[in-house]
């Protein structure tokens, strides 16, 4: 068998000793900001079950929806279980987020998810046996108790890159995985429930919840620690001012979504709604690991880009091109996911010591609030305006979020950059 050879590192002509350069190696490639972010231990493995338990949050209601206009005929009581799910949570979960901070996250994560899979199946059995439409709305209510598992990652980040630059990038991936559940979870449990059962859909994302929590709790290693009894003042007076900039913007969420549905629906293009509203999120997916490989900006450039790109479907829904209209949408989405970055990070910023996960939640709950009076907003312009001109009410609601926060910044009482 040949031997291969190699020049030797030193050779002596004469009384002289010459020392041979080494041979060349090629330079291995430095990770990005993603392989360094993964490459911390634990990571992985709760970032598995975050996604998991996350998928559900896209699921649940487009599930409890087809399930109950299925078994009952009647989309209005279906769309007023959801609500009313909308109202619980809105309420529930800053108390469930104080109490994981205050007693940990395995602690109080895994026996809150029990509680909102048990609602789920109650909800089921109570759908198919015809029972009263009033325990229809006790069941999902019960669901009010699953745990901000977005928050409580987001948490994990922030104890372990507190200090890091790398920890815009842990948000930056956050806010895609938002998107690419909120994107994935409405396609999954369409087809669960048309083309399995009825209930397909609820009983997958239940499961999906419970295991997902089981291994993201599981990962204590990564748990950041409790706060002492006492530890930090509520996050509600620090988080306050911000507060007031997330409830347009989940006001923009729930309008175009609304908006768009009608527009394609009276074209005859409902077909399509589905794949419109996910290139939507797909911008915001991309564009949120996009950002986070780069320096974050400030918020208000970001709100300044945000209220430009959202004029773009109004304009294309004028012209009733469905190209046109997808791609404004495109790049609506991808204008929202870094605005949403930095306005988390500001959350992160002014919220107490040991108060994270709270904090969280209740920008997540003022983000709820306003998806709410988007929603009806956009309804109440369509029936009197029709279904392109409500298109004008995103954009408004960006308008509305960038005075918001140059208003906070001018006041003084957040630090909003």
């Amino acid at each position: 068998m040949p031997q291969t050879t190699s020049a030797p590192l030193m050779t002596v002509t004469g009384s002289t000793l010459v020392i041979a350069p080494a041979p060349r190696r090629r330079a291995a490639r430095a990770p990005g900001p993603y392989g360094r972010l993964f490459a911390l231990p634990g990571t992985r493995a709760f970032t598995a079950g975050n996604l998991i338990a996350r998928l559900p949050m896209g699921m649940f209601g487009i599930s409890a929806v087809m399930m109950i206009a299925g078994q009952r005929g009647s989309y209005a009581l279906a769309g007023a279980v959801t609500a009313t799910g909308l109202a619980a949570t809105a309420l529930v979960a800053p108390w469930t987020a104080r109490l994981v901070d205050r007693y940990g996250q395995a602690r109080i994560a895994v026996p809150a998810t029990v509680i909102a899979v048990l609602g789920s199946v109650a909800l089921i059995l109570c759908a198919r046996t015809q029972a009263p439409a009033w325990t229809l709305f006790a069941c999902y209510a019960a669901t009010a108790t699953t745990p901000n598992i977005g928050g409580m990652s987001r948490a994990r980040w922030t104890h372990l890159l507190r200090e890091s630059p790398a920890h815009h990038t842990a948000m930056s991936f956050e806010q895609a995985a938002d998107e690419l559940c909120y994107m994935c979870g409405p396609v999954v449990a369409a087809f669960l429930c048309s083309a399995v059962f009825p209930e397909a859909g609820t009983l997958t994302a239940a499961a999906l919840l419970l295991i997902g929590m089981l291994l993201f709790t599981s990962q204590r290693a990564t748990e950041p620690p409790v706060s002492a009894p006492g530890q930090g003042t509520s996050p509600l007076r620090a988080v306050r001012p911000l507060l007031v900039l997330f409830v347009p913007l989940g006001l923009l969420f729930g309008s175009m979504e609304v908006t768009s549905i009608a527009h394609l629906d009276a074209r005859g293009l409902g077909a399509a709604t589905g794949l419109v509203l996910a290139l939507q999120a797909a911008g915001s997916c991309a564009a949120g690991l996009l950002y986070g490989a780069f320096r974050p900006r400030s918020l208000r450039t970001c709100l300044i880009a945000l209220t430009a790109a959202l004029t773009l479907p109004w304009a294309a829904a004028a012209t009733g091109s469905l190209p046109l209209l997808a791609a404004a949408l495109l790049l609506a989405g991808m204008a929202t996911a870094p605005t949403m970055v930095t306005a988390m990070s500001r959350i992160h910023a002014v919220t107490p010591e040991g108060r994270l996960n709270e904090g969280m939640t209740l920008a997540v709950t003022a983000i709820l609030a306003g998806i709410a009076l988007g929603s009806a907003a956009a309804g109440t312009l369509i029936d009197h305006l029709g279904p392109t001109t409500p298109y004008a009410l995103p954009a408004a609601a960006a308008l509305l979020a960038l005075i918001v926060s140059q208003t906070v910044r001018l006041s003084g009482t957040s630090q909003v950059p």
